[in-house]
Parts: structure tokens; C-alpha cells; sequence
């Protein structure tokens, strides 16, 4: 269905075209009018897929679920009917530096919008509400605490309420991998504004939380459109964790100063991590939960404007980051599951350009997650938790294309490869792993089974440390025999022989090393045993894979150049440089050097509010360049 828009509305949708043109208008459809408010609010000239069918539903009054992966353009998929619609849309966020992003961006393109939360002050906060009930606000962003507040329940039921859209809404069901207490009142919206279409949006839900989200919103003959979850731009990494902080410093010195973020598993991994990165020379910062409100603002606010280029946090820099140009996300520590994965590795890319995520994986790390999650209480959640710890275990031991595993999860199946993973540009290479297991296990033997894999490796490659002297270890049929590898090397055999239950180790007795039963016919040489070849190289500049169409061919100098000028604005108007212009509008406007208006709004992301900002700073720049350039 493609509702007609009366002859009325014309004026609205059309207000700065010359009235001699508008004769040729009879009728306009909502497709129409939502293309016209795309190219001349946000500059773009086409619609990604399901953008316009959630459009059309929602400016047909129908409620929606849309899931579009991170950097999808769920946003555009309610402010393109919120601006159609007479009244006010009101965005309910989880965060307060989602609201703060998205508001900025908004008020970036000539769009009325504030948030209302905690880090306002009393006279912000009351110039907000006068705005409210003048009808002069399109968007309001609030958290869901401050929504269900009886006094702005009030406020609320006095204003024209058009469009109710809930953002990261997996956090509405039990099921998600982020549920929030707070969100599960949300399904009251329904009694509250019976005839109010409500769109919900999220980047990561099962089938399970699908289900569960419309049945706790109360959708009532829902909309639903499932985008696919791949991202191409985003290149998989894993990497076996042999020296952490070696190999993230290895890794960011590859990155040339782009901006990422780094999560570890804990507060004090971060904290100590973010140490070192900044004694290395980085524009790092921490961020955790165990830091003061005011701390964690001025690390975030940095981060937007590109003041530090690295974030270095636990899961609580999280949801909603709407930052485009994060050129990579590094996993120093196994995410829970694969939903956080997919969530946290979407942050880069966001522009379209290309993003790394890098994964360090220590299988070790596996016994140590399970035991976090046995310690919950509530018997159903800790066995959702554990389904999907396996499976995002199982995606980290995978020697199958990354992508395909991670489309698989999501029920959007594929056998393709990627062509964009660390299995496809260097699949993984086995050998006949009988000798080195044979000594492996030889040794574990020989010291008793009372060690470590440290102190294992140590006596193998022949060590001289007073330790193993003292033990008369240096005397051993097994000493020095695998001197010929690197301690990396043997660390990743012994991983192997683990998981493929050869060997396990003791958990409560400081993980000493012991043999299975299995290990038995490994000894005698009664099986075959293939094992990978240990991956030791360290991270480079890879080559463009084929696959990859966003790896432009743009003039670089002008790049940067446009950059700084970019930064200097920004820093101007105190806003965060992507709210003038993002990364891919950047690389555009070197590929097409746009010296006059036409051209200038020809480039995707520029509307005729940033044209009336920028363009001629930019043009300027891009001018004076092409003239030094030729002359």
C-alpha cells in the first residue's frame, strides 16, 4: 500500500521548491514524501533495504519490529516519519550518550530535538519542557526511568504525540543478552497511547527475544522486517592470545591512529591496559562502571571528537555508541555470547567504510567464563547464558568462514564464504601432529602431572631456570626435546591436546597439567592425530580483499586535509567532528571534488542545512587543493 498525502501537505513536503513547480503535484505518496524528506534533510539519495516498507508502515499507523544490524540505519527508519507526522516522536534510549549523539546529528541537519536525563540542568531541563508544549520539538529522546514517571506520563498525554519509537528494545525480553529491569514496563505504552503506532528497533535478537519483544511491547498486528545481519565492510579477525598486550600494541600501531575500541573482561584489565597503551604513546583512556559520572562523560565526549583515539572498557561502553568512523573493535577477553559479539564488533564501520574486529582467544578462557555463570541464582536465565556461551565458544574454535558462522547464529543461512575472515585470506593449515604430541604428553608424564602448561613448556624447550634444577627436571628423558619450537608454539599444541581431551587441566589445583585417558593411545601411536599448524605471526596490513568494494581509491592528502578542517568546525561549534560531516562524505567528496552547490549536495550525507553550514569551507579547501595540485 502507498497512502496518498492530500493536495494540503503539499507546502510541507515541497516548502523550498519554486511554487512554479508545484502544479505538476497532484497527489504525493508517502514513498515520495519520505525520499524527498531523506535527500533534503540527511543528504542521501536512496533508501537501504527495509528503510522504506518500516516508513511506509509506520505513516500507515501500524507497529513494527525492525531489526537492522548496527550501522543499518535503524534510526532513519522512525525520524523520516517523525518529521512527516504533525506531532512529536518520542524516542525512549537506554543511554545517555546515545541520546546525546543521535540528538546532536538531528539538530546537525536543522531538526528540532533534545533529550531529557539526569546530566541536565534544572533550567535545561525546564526550556526542554516549554519546548515540548509549544509543539516546537519533533524529537524527544528520554530513558525509560524518567519516562514512567507520573508527572511526565502527564505531560505526556497533553502533547501531540505521534510516533513512539524504542531503541536497542532486545532489552525489553528476558531472553536478550542485555535485559533491563526498567524496559519491561514499556508494554504499557499500549494502554497509555492505544492509537500511537510504536516501532521497536534492535540489531541483535534470536527468535526467542523476537517473540518475547512483541509480546511485551503488546504490538498489535506488527510490521516485521528482519535485515540481513551481514556486514560486509567488517573484516573477522581471530587470533590466538599468546602475549595480550603485546599483540593489541602490535595491532594499533597497524591502525596508524584510527579510532577503536578495546573491551576486556574486567576493571582492573582495563585500567591497567589503558596504562600502558597511554605509556606507549596512544590517545587511550579507560572507561568502566567503577568510574565517577563526570569522568566517564568527559572520556566519552573526548572520544566523539576525536580528542582520544582509543577507548579502552568493559561492556559498560556499550549500547548505542554512534560514533561512524571506528575503524576497528579488538576483543582482548571472549565476549559471553554471540549477540554481545555481533553487537560490540558493529560499532566499527558504522560509515561503511572499512573496520577490523579483532579477536585475541585463549581457550582458557572458556572454563573460566562457565564458572562465572553457574554462579546465577535464576536456573532458566544461567541455561540461556550457557547455550549461548557454547555457541559463541564454538564460533571462536570454528575452522569454517567466520561470517557464515555468525549468519548461521542469526538464522540468515549461508555456505559462502566471506572472502573478509581470517579462514578465508589465510585458512587454517594442518600437519601430522603425532610427535609433538607424543612429546607434549611425554612430559606432562615425566614431571609427575603436578604442573602447569607454563612450566611444562619450559622444561621441553630446555630451560635453565633454578626451578627445574631444583627438581632435578634438567635430568628427565624429556628435557630440551622440543627445543626447536618457540614457547608460543608448544603453548598452542598443548591448547590443542586440551581440546581435543588428550590432556586437562585441574582448575582446583592451580590448573596443573594431567593425562586423560585418551592420551594413552596417542603415547602408543595407535591413531593418527592432526593438528593445526600454531598461527605466531603478528598483525599486519593485510591486502584488500576482493570482496571488500569499500576500500575507496580517494586522494588521501585531501583526506586528511578535509579532516582537520572537519575537526577545527567541530571544535568551533562543540560538537563531534562526524556531526558535520562522517568519514564516507569525506572520502566522496575527494573522489568527486565538488566545487559548486550542485555538485556539493550530489554527494551523499550533505542536505541543504549542511550545505548552508559547510559547504563553502569545504568547497574552499577542496578548491585551494586541486589548485596546488595542477599548478
Amino acid at each position: 500500500m502507498n497512502t496518498v498525502i492530500s493536495q494540503d501537505s503539499l507546502l510541507e513536503f515541497f516548502y523550498n521548491k519554486p511554487l512554479s513547480t508545484l502544479s505538476q503535484y497532484t497527489t504525493v505518496t508517502t514513498t515520495q514524501a519520505a525520499l524527498y524528506k531523506l535527500q533534503e534533510t540527511f543528504g542521501y539519495h536512496e533508501f537501504r533495504p527495509g528503510q522504506a516498507e518500516a516508513i511506509e508502515a509506520t505513516l500507515n499507523q501500524s507497529d513494527s519490529l525492525i531489526l537492522l544490524p548496527t550501522g543499518g540505519g535503524k534510526s532513519l527508519c522512525y525520524q523520516i516519519p517523525g518529521l512527516i507526522l504533525p506531532g512529536i516522536t518520542l524516542v525512549i534510549s537506554p543511554l545517555i550518550a546515545l541520546m546525546k549523539d543521535q540528538v546532536d546529528e538531528l539538530t546537525g541537519n536543522g531538526i528540532a530535538a533534545a533529550y531529557l536525563n539526569n546530566t541536565l540542568s534544572r533550567e535545561k531541563v525546564q526550556d526542554t519542557y516549554q519546548q515540548l508544549h509549544n509543539n516546537t520539538l519533533k524529537f524527544l529522546y528520554v530513558a525509560p526511568e524518567r519516562l514512567f514517571q507520573p508527572q511526565f506520563m502527564e505531560r505526556l498525554q497533553s502533547i501531540p504525540l505521534s510516533l513512539i519509537a524504542i531503541d536497542e528494545a532486545h532489552c525489553v525480553s528476558q531472553w536478550g543478552h542485555d535485559f533491563r529491569p526498567e524496559y519491561a514496563r514499556l508494554g504499557q505504552l499500549k494502554y497509555s497511547f492505544p492509537n500511537t503506532p510504536v516501532m521497536a528497533l534492535t540489531a541483535t535478537a534470536d527468535r526467542a527475544t523476537r517473540k518475547d519483544i512483541l509480546q511485551q511491547l503488546q504490538l498489535h498486528k506488527p510490521f516485521l522486517f528482519t535485515g540481513s545481519f551481514d556486514r560486509p565492510n567488517i573484516r573477522y579477525t581471530l587470533q590466538e592470545k599468546f602475549h595480550a598486550t603485546k599483540q593489541t600494541v602490535q595491532f594499533l600501531k597497524s591502525q596508524e591512529g584510527q579510532c577503536g575500541i578495546i573491551y576486556c573482561s574486567s576493571r582492573k584489565r582495563v585500567d591497567t591496559l589503558a596504562e600502558h597503551l597511554v605509556e606507549q604513546g596512544f590517545a587511550a583512556a579507560g572507561y568502566h562502571a567503577g568510574l565517577d559520572n563526570e569522568t566517564r562523560q568527559h572520556i566519552q565526549d573526548d572520544f566523539r571528537r576525536d580528542n582520544i583515539q582509543i577507548v579502552v572498557a568493559t561492556v559498560a561502553f556499550g549500547m548505542g555508541i554512534n560514533k561512524p568512523n571506528i575503524r576497528f573493535v579488538l576483543h582482548y577477553d571472549i565476549p559471553k555470547n554471540i549477540e554481545s559479539y555481533y553487537q560490540e564488533t558493529g560499532r566499527a564501520g558504522r560509515d561503511g567504510l572499512s573496520a577490523e574486529a579483532v579477536f585475541l582467544y585463549d581457550p582458557a578462557d572458556i572454563p573460566r567464563v562457565r564458572r562465572l555463570l553457574e554462579s546465577n541464582e535464576n536456573e532458566d536465565r544461567k541455561m540461556v547464558e550457557n547455550q549461548r556461551f557454547n555457541a559463541m565458544a564454538a564460533f571462536a574454535e570454528a575452522q569454517t568462514c567466520r561470517r557464515v558462522v555468525l549468519l548461521n547464529y542469526f538464522d540468515e543461512f549461508r555456505t559462502d564464504a566471506c572472502n573478509n575472515c581470517d579462514i578465508c585470506l589465510d585458512p587454517p593449515k594442518r600437519f601430522d601432529g603425532i610427535v609433538e604430541a607424543q612429546k607434549a604428553l611425554s612430559c606432562v608424564y615425566r614431571v609427575g602431572q603436578r604442573f602447569g602448561v607454563g612450566y611444562v613448556i619450559d622444561v621441553l624447550r630446555g630451560s635453565s631456570i633454578q626451578r627445574i634444577k631444583d627438581y632435578g627436571h634438567d635430568k628427565l628423558s624429556t628435557y630440551g626435546i622440543g627445543k626447536e619450537h618457540s614457547h608460543d608454539y608448544w603453548l598452542s599444541i598443548f591448547r590443542q591436546l586440551i581440546h581435543h581431551g588428550y590432556l586437562l587441566q585441574d582448575i582446583t589445583q592451580s590448573s596443573i597439567l594431567k593425562l586423560t585417558e585418551n592420551a594413552r593411545c596417542i603415547l602408543k601411536g595407535e591413531v593418527p592425530l592432526q593438528l593445526a599448524t600454531p598461527r605466531l605471526t603478528d598483525f599486519k596490513k593485510k591486502a584488500t580483499s576482493k570482496a571488500s568494494h569499500l576500500n575507496l581509491n580517494y586522494d588521501k592528502k585531501l583526506f586528511a586535509r578535509l579532516k582537520k578542517l572537519r575537526k577545527l568546525i567541530a571544535d568551533e561549534g562543540e560538537i563531534p567532528p562526524f556531526v558535520v560531516f562522517s568519514d564516507a562524505t569525506l572520502v566522496e567528496m575527494c573522489i568527486h571534488l565538488p566545487t559548486n552547490e550542485a555538485e556539493f549536495l550530489s554527494i551523499s550525507g550533505v542536505g541543504q542545512t549542511k550545505l548552508s553550514r559547510y559547504g563553502d569551507d569545504f568547497m574552499a579547501e577542496i578548491f585551494e587543493y586541486s589548485t596546488e595540485v595542477t599548478s
